[in-house]
């Protein structure tokens, strides 16, 4: 993966994510075809952060209904990052 950000989409900021943030782990939707490396490499440079682990999940579709017509979600990966002792990120930008 070339471009950092294609490969880093967007913190997800959930109940489950939020207690993880307290333990130093952080939760990202990353690009599909990212693997654990080019996560951890760009979370260093993007964060200036020291990545200690990665852990990745593929997220299924879910069927949606609107009205009449069935569709389903898009496919999408998310990452978890341990980052090293006393390390942070501001992810609510504040």
């Amino acid at each position: 993966m070339s471009d950092l950000y294609t490969v880093i989409k967007r913190p997800l900021i959930t109940e489950k994510g939020t207690v993880l943030n307290e333990q130093g782990k952080y939760v990202f939707e990353v690009a599909r075809d990212a693997n654990k490396i080019d996560i951890a490499r760009a979370a260093e440079l993007l964060f200036k952060v020291k990545v200690v682990d990665v852990h990745t999940s593929a997220i299924q579709p879910k069927k949606k209904r609107v009205g009449t017509r069935i569709g389903s979600t898009q496919k999408s990966k998310k990452a978890v990052l341990t980052l090293g002792e006393g390390e942070s990120i501001d992810i609510y930008g504040a």
